[in-house]
């Protein structure tokens, strides 16, 4: 039996520029989900060079 997972939310990472969907364990904070893995968390631009 094969999982729908095309309704789930996606976001698109501002290091790599990939999509990435909801994960379980993002459940309680999705809206602070900013990067799609720990690499890009590690990569992203200086705290001067980001908009936030």
């Amino acid at each position: 039996m094969a999982h729908q997972k095309s309704h789930l939310p996606v976001k698109v990472c501002p290091v790599c520029g990939r999509p990435f969907a909801w994960r379980k364990k993002w459940e309680r904070h999705w809206p602070e989900v900013r990067y799609c893995s720990e690499r890009c968390r590690r990569n992203r631009p200086p705290a001067k060079d980001r908009k936030e």
